[in-house]
């Protein structure tokens, strides 16, 4: 490890168990000195409140990896239009960061650690100025809603069409925000099919306790709505190359860049066999297993397994969707894609790793609805 790498860990040492303080006067310190940064963030901050800190220091601690996240954090910045982000908000982000971490690490900070988060955050800023730069798309595009389907108590499909052609990738995810029901409340959600004719984005969502977004697009969001969606981000994608056999896990809502994977696939694949693992807590939760057969019937290149961990009754596999796929096998000579919850990818790369599946063969998608 570098100096500077071992400068910034030490010093965020200091502070990393309290981090929502760090944050409260992280915003504090913003919106004093610079009231009109308080209109880019959304009126209920308590989500939001550790967002953009992690994302910086997340940041600034991958400055050893710079090839592996150089162009992360060009599509960060390219996302980062999305709120209206001025060259000079980077600045100011930058100083109160900075300022919060010293206040809070008290006389353990030094002129060096202050030195090294300015010149780590200054080459992470310049990054993400230039994607945002190099970007000629908008900074979102207007998509009306033009259909809405309840799947289970707490999920929902619903489809969008853009007012702009969006290109993007199969397995690729966007931010969306629904000014007419949380304005300013972006998350992320990965698209649930490959790029069509018709440039309709279709997204499946579960509603989280109480998340403000998740529950609005599930409960809320009509036919005729007006939603906004980032740039595309995301390289959970298809190797047209590769003649492996594929293998995709999915946990619950996870199933979207799965789905929208294997509709890419139908329209070219004739030679690999594909696996479909869809696990989820009960019966209800495979909101869209009737689909995944029909497609199953269609092409006989494709075959499903569902599992259920929460449903003793279910006629199919049971346990946790890692530990169906370990029943199958062996998985050594295929390539795998796997998404789904936090817990739910962790656990498959673990059963993964021990099948010796090798790691460069395994993308994935984590992600948490709010």
């Amino acid at each position: 490890m570098g100096d500077l790498g071992r400068m910034l860990k030490e010093s965020w040492s200091l502070v990393e168990e309290h981090q929502d303080k760090v944050a409260g006067y992280f915003y504090a310190r913003m919106f004093l000195s610079h009231p009109d940064l308080r209109d880019l963030f959304p009126v209920h901050m308590d989500v939001q409140r550790a967002r953009l800190l992690n994302a910086i220091v997340t940041a600034v601690q991958t400055l050893e990896d710079p090839e592996k996240f150089e162009e992360w954090l060009r599509a960060l910045g390219r996302d980062h239009r999305k709120f209206h982000v001025e060259p000079e908000h980077y600045e100011v982000v930058g100083g109160a960061l900075i300022e919060a971490m010293r206040t809070y690490a008290g006389e353990q900070w030094s002129v060096e650690y202050d030195q090294a988060w300015a010149d780590a955050y200054a080459k992470i800023a310049s990054v993400m100025l230039k994607g945002a730069e190099a970007d000629t798309n908008p900074p979102y595009w207007y998509a009306e809603v033009v259909g809405h389907e309840r799947r289970a108590s707490d999920i929902a499909v619903f489809t969008v069409q853009p007012m702009q052609p969006l290109d993007f990738r199969a397995g690729q995810y966007v931010s969306i925000e629904c000014p007419r029901i949380q304005p300013r409340l972006w998350r992320t959600y990965s698209i649930a099919n490959a790029p069509r004719r018709d440039n309709t984005l279709e997204f499946h969502v579960r509603s989280v306790g109480a998340g403000w977004v998740s529950s609005a697009l599930v409960r809320r969001l009509e036919v005729g709505d007006m939603v906004r969606v980032a740039s595309p981000m995301g390289t959970m994608n298809l190797d047209r190359r590769s003649t492996r056999d594929t293998v995709f896990v999915a946990g619950g809502t996870g199933l979207a860049p799965i789905k929208s994977l294997l509709e890419e696939l139908t329209r070219y694949n004739r030679t690999r066999w594909v696996h479909v693992f869809f696990g989820a807590r009960t019966r209800e939760d495979l909101y869209d297993l009737a689909e995944l057969n029909r497609l199953a019937a269609r092409y006989p290149w494709l075959s499903v397994v569902t599992a259920c961990s929460d449903d003793p009754t279910y006629p199919g596999e049971q346990g946790n969707i890692s530990d169906v796929v370990a029943r199958y096998g062996p998985w050594s000579e295929h390539d795998f894609f796997v998404s789904g919850s936090g817990p739910m990818v962790k656990d498959t790369l673990k059963t993964l790793a021990e099948l010796q599946v090798p790691s460069i063969r395994v993308k994935y998608d984590s992600f948490s609805d709010f």
